[in-house]
């Protein structure tokens, strides 16, 4: 009875090693994933082992310096509201991914918190609308939004 117990799982440990091609403690390579931007020289993705949250904005103090700039606002359409997360901190850039745009766009977001604003990339989501939005690191950081938390935002686009 005791060897009946014991062999499905010795059957799914040895399954398990010759799925992966090896042993389970072997690192396990990612694919990079290339997402299309409007700016032609993008920022570089952070370096492998980053940690910090300097080391994984790799925007640069010139596209900083752009994203916070004053823009006219005239020719500017309000999307509407969002609520944002953080993204995924190893994809560089300044960008929103919002269900608010269906196709890659350049826009403005407004964080009614501090009465800060960013120009920066709109980039479809594929959500459904309402679904919420994810907001790049650098982005966030230019909005002085807490990391953490998830703020509302007013997109507008160009």
């Amino acid at each position: 009875m005791k060897w009946t117990m014991l062999l499905p799982i010795v059957a799914v440990v040895g399954c398990a090693e010759g799925f992966s091609g090896g042993a389970l403690d072997q690192p396990v390579e990612t694919a990079t994933v290339v997402t299309p931007t409007l700016d032609p020289t993008p920022a570089p993705p952070p370096p492998t082992g980053a940690t910090t949250v300097d080391e994984f904005d790799t925007t640069t103090q010139e596209d900083r310096a752009a994203a916070i700039a004053a823009s006219e606002p005239e020719g500017e359409q309000e999307l509407g509201t969002t609520i944002a997360a953080l993204g995924p901190p190893t994809e560089p850039g300044i960008w929103l991914k919002t269900p608010l745009v269906s196709e890659l766009t350049q826009g403005r977001v407004e964080y009614p918190g501090n009465g800060k604003s960013v120009n920066l990339e709109l980039r479809p989501s594929g959500g459904a609308e309402g679904s919420g939005s994810q907001i790049s690191l650098a982005a966030m950081r230019l909005l002085e939004a807490p990391l953490t938390g998830l703020p509302e935002l007013v997109v507008y686009q160009r």
